[in-house]
């Protein structure tokens, strides 16, 4: 397998899209909506993805918490399959190329767009790297449910039409808890390595059974938000049920999640980070339904 597409870890990348083809789909029926600055934040979350799994690769290694002794996926700069400064000149790249595309956002958008722009770089360098790093800190996941889940969400309706909603903030939650659960089983699994190291996640603050309690609450809160959406009358019927669907697929990994350990969560994280990406597919083809409809 090609090193780069090591790097990049696509398996994760499902965290970027699917809050944002939600935040976009929530804002079909407007007629403020663009689709190239829908295709634009695409693009931009998906290098800002990138950008921070390449800052991951080089500060863990930098900071010696990547080891011999790691259970996950094969990291580029601790393995030597790339050199470091290599993974940091590709992390800098992406972080530019992230920039440029906002730069289109930024002029649509204006000062909003601008701050949650420079938010987003700032966090996606200072989630391994920086003075505070936020995953040595316990606060990977909070990241998790901010930037992949409010930020994603609210900040790409609020670019097609130039306001927020409660709908947004409802579904920005949502997302950003199954986001937070990918964060949540990445930290569980490495719990061991990164206590040896010093980096005290949230996994390793709460001990591993609390983790695991953490990780269902994580999976099921998304179902009760949009099911309480839709009983307050701020969702429509057809994309609550059809979101509803995936609700099958997370107790199968609730359930897994409990019984495993280690490395024996390596699969889970990319399973977890589809379940993401298929409960946002499922929303926004009720979404469809509802506007092929009205």
């Amino acid at each position: 397998m090609n090193p780069w597409f090591l790097a990049i870890r696509p398996r994760t990348l499902p965290a970027a899209i699917g809050p944002l083809l939600v935040g976009n789909a929530l804002a079909l029926g407007l007629e403020s909506f663009h689709v190239g600055i829908a295709i634009a934040s695409l693009v931009c979350a998906l290098l800002l993805q990138v950008a921070v799994n390449l800052a991951n690769d080089y500060f863990d290694f930098k900071h010696g918490i990547d080891t011999e002794d790691r259970l996950g996926p094969v990291r580029v700069s601790q393995s030597g399959l790339i050199a470091p400064h290599k993974v940091r000149l590709a992390m800098i790249a992406s972080l530019l190329a992230a920039l440029a595309v906002g730069g289109i956002l930024i002029w649509h958008g204006g000062l909003p767009i601008a701050l949650l722009a420079a938010a987003s770089i700032l966090a996606a360098l200072g989630y391994s790297g920086g003075p505070y790093p936020l995953a040595s800190h316990g606060l990977g996941e909070v990241a998790a449910l901010v930037f992949f889940g409010w930020v994603a969400v609210v900040g790409s309706y609020f670019l097609q039409a130039g306001h927020t909603s409660l709908d947004a903030w409802l579904l920005g939650t949502a997302i950003g808890a199954l986001n937070a659960a990918i964060m949540l089983v990445n930290n569980t699994r490495d719990m061991v390595t990164d206590e040896r190291a010093g980096k005290r996640t949230l996994a390793v603050r709460l001990g591993e059974a609390q983790a695991k309690v953490l990780y269902q609450a994580l999976l099921y809160l998304p179902f009760g938000i949009i099911i309480g959406g839709f009983l307050m009358g701020l969702l429509p019927g057809w994309p609550v049920f059809l979101a509803g669907l995936s609700l099958i697929i997370a107790r199968r990994l609730a359930r897994e999640f409990a019984e495993l350990s280690g490395a024996a969560l390596n699969p889970l994280l990319g399973r977890t980070a589809r379940l993401t990406l298929i409960f946002s597919l499922l929303f926004c083809a009720g979404l469809l339904i509802v506007l092929a409809k009205g």
